[in-house]
């Protein structure tokens, strides 16, 4: 039997070997024939103590030995008492937490019975290849036979206790059912264009709340679990069975929110209209998935590893990643795709969230020093900004590039017009996003230096205002600089300048409409408003004068004599009268096919022209009337003023009423 006590005190091998030393001197003594009788009884006395004092030795020896040999009895004994505890659950294919809380609390006592024994064996200075190196080396085998079980019954208990995600019972309201038609810059469509930007309902600011995503009544066993483990030194398998287990939690998560797992090329070669879902999917995905989900999620983890907080927040980072840097990875490739102007509502949308959940997401992973979260949420927050910049100036440019070959029919409302006054009445709820992503890009000459650039641009460039404009006035005042000159250049398609000028008055009174009536006007201002309603009175007044000046001078008298002196003058006068009726019936075939279509600006201009035209031909009428046959008078002044009612109805008619008898 090898020998498991320390080392024997310096004090004591000194004591045995004096008195092994004194009794050799007093045999040797002994022997001496010249002793006197006295000395030999006092070296006999001190022979008989030195035996005494050398049994006393030999006996405590023996106890000692002997008490060891007992406490390795008791060591053996605890040592099989653990493993047979521990084996029996080896042989059964039942989980111990399955089978009551009185069975797993006896397993877990006798686990960190043997975990102690073994520290204890650990701590003794055992002789290699002993008996008692024999015991911890069973020791060791049984604990790690425990560990192994209790990794298997830790990720038993978290996947059999999952609780289940349901995120329609949240206050996150998801606009994928909303009919909304997203329109091209290239495509314009039809009418539904009004609809084509319609911003999302998101809920901003919805309250934070935590979920259990694993039943309350097993926490504490898992953390009994996990406490054992770690201070057994098996924290490592512990904590890579969590991570093992949270991870598929967290993917279900994300195929609950319908979040795909897509590589940055499959999102590259998606259409629009696709994409445009997956991105809607996104936006509500993230608020759902960091402020509930991952902040849950967070909170578990605490709870379970609690007392070791470096080793909750680990656990947490490291089984998030994966799953949040899919969601950003989408995001990235976003941000690197093709800067398409129907995108750009989508992308802020991103931007918005990602921004707005920034600070939630530093705070969920603050302190983790392996995790890349904070850094690559960060940059694609940066990228995404970037791309919404280059999306917007590619908006500009492609309203700018837009070139039509033909005449808009009716000289209505162009949909270009209708496109952009849309979206960045759209834009306009971005005001203060935009305002980050744009302030940095300077553009104050870019159109001011275009070749196309008009008087009425530089006008709006050079306004009083745009000293204290915010970066998104004068982009959108840019934007819409940009519009007039296109309109300008679409106007020049029409032949008749009556025509030309109806067009633009249309067009310039939409957006003037369009800015008074929404967000847009606390961006462009009241000057912006006040100079374009200008405008499109000025056309309003050029579409009279040159549509009627040349008709209403026929019913002047310059040039006609006294009608009483000579028939040339009475004929002058018929024919003045009849080049009337067939200036104003020409008129009435183009003008009843051209378009007005805000009521109002329609009534408007009717009334003006008919204040006009009327008063004039009553003026003329009345004047003459004892010079002209009434059978040369074709139409009453109720005639006229109820045929100009027809105008601009977008529905060609002529005038087939014979004159009157």
């Amino acid at each position: 039997m090898g020998e498991c006590r320390p080392p024997t005190p310096i004090l004591e091998e000194e004591e045995e070997n004096l008195i092994a030393a004194a009794q050799n001197i007093v045999k040797a003594l002994e022997t001496n024939k010249n002793l006197t009788n006295d000395a030999r009884k006092i070296l006999a006395g001190l022979g008989t103590q030195l035996s005494s004092i050398a049994k006393a030795c030999e006996e405590k020896a023996e106890r000692e030995e002997e008490a060891e040999e007992k406490g390795l009895s008791e060591i053996e004994e605890q040592l099989n008492r653990v493993q047979d505890k521990v084996m029996r659950w080896e042989a059964n294919q039942s989980m111990i937490w399955d089978c009551g809380p009185d069975e797993a609390y006896e397993y877990l006592r006798a686990v960190d019975e043997g975990r102690k024994l073994t520290e204890s064996l650990e701590s003794l200075n055992l002789a290699k290849d002993s008996e008692e190196d024999g015991f911890l080396h069973r020791a060791h085998d049984v604990l790690q036979t425990a560990m192994v079980r209790l990794e298997e019954e830790f990720k038993h208990l978290l996947v059999q206790n999952r609780q289940p995600f349901e995120p329609e019972h949240m206050s996150f309201r998801s606009s994928e059912d909303d009919t909304i038609d997203d329109g091209s810059i290239v495509s314009y469509g039809d009418e539904s264009v009004e609809d084509v930007v319609q911003r999302d309902s998101i809920s901003r600011g919805s309250e934070e709340y935590i979920i259990e995503l694993v039943h309350p009544d097993v926490i504490p066993d898992l953390k009994s679990i996990a406490s054992l483990m770690f201070v057994s030194n098996y924290g490592r398998e512990c904590s890579q069975a969590y991570v093992s287990v949270r991870k598929d939690a967290l993917d279900d998560c994300l195929f609950i929110l319908e979040v795909e797992k897509l590589s940055i090329e499959d999102v590259l070669k998606m259409e629009w209209n696709t994409l445009n879902s997956k991105i809607r999917k996104w936006v509500r995905a993230m608020k759902i998935f960091v402020r509930v989900y991952l902040a849950s999620e967070r909170w578990l983890s605490d709870q379970i590893f609690g007392e070791l907080e470096s080793v909750s927040l680990a656990c947490f980072a490291e089984s998030s990643k994966a799953s949040i840097l899919q969601l950003l990875n989408f995001g990235e490739a976003i941000a690197i795709g093709p800067y398409q102007p129907e995108k750009l509502i989508r992308i802020l949308d991103m931007y918005e969230v990602l921004a707005d959940l920034l600070t939630d997401i530093d705070a969920l992973y603050m302190g983790a020093t392996e995790s890349c979260v904070r850094t690559e949420c960060q940059d694609i927050l940066r990228r995404l900004g970037d791309c919404a910049k280059a999306t917007f100036l590619e908006l500009e440019n492609a309203v700018a590039t837009n070139i039509s070959a033909n005449a808009f029919p009716g000289g209505g409302i162009h949909h270009l017009t209708r496109y952009v006054m849309n979206y960045i009445r759209t834009l306009a709820d971005y005001g203060k996003t935009l305002d980050v992503v744009l302030k940095d890009h300077e553009k104050e000459d870019q159109v001011s230096t275009s070749p196309d650039m008009s008087p009425v641009s530089e006008e709006d460039n050079n306004s009083c205002e745009s000293s204290s404009a915010s970066p998104v006035a004068l982009h959108f005042r840019s934007l819409l600089s940009i519009l007039e000159c296109n309109l300008e250049d679409k106007s020049k398609l029409y032949r008749d300048e009556s025509l030309r000028h109806l067009f633009l008055m249309n067009n310039i009174h939409y957006m003037a409409e369009k800015a008074k009536s929404s967000e847009l006007r606390n961006v462009l201002g009241d000057e912006w408003i006040r100079k374009h309603n200008w405008k499109f009175q000025l056309h309003a007044m050029n579409y009279e004068r040159a549509t009627w000046s040349s008709i209403l001078s026929l019913l002047r008298d310059e040039g006609i004599q006294n009608p009483g002196s000579t028939s040339i003058s009475r004929t002058l006068l018929k024919e003045r009268l009849q080049s009337f009726y067939l200036a104003f019936e020409e008129v009435y075939k183009s003008q009843t096919g051209w378009c007005i279509p805000d009521s109002q600006l329609r009534e408007d201009l009717r009334i003006s022209t008919s204040l006009k035209v009327i008063q004039a031909y009553r003026t003329f009428v009345g004047r003459n009337i004892n010079h002209i046959s009434e059978k040369h008078i074709k139409y009453n002044a109720d005639d006229l003023e109820h045929y100009l009612l027809d105008f601009f109805e977008g529905s060609p008619k002529s005038l087939h009423g014979s004159h009157r008898k």
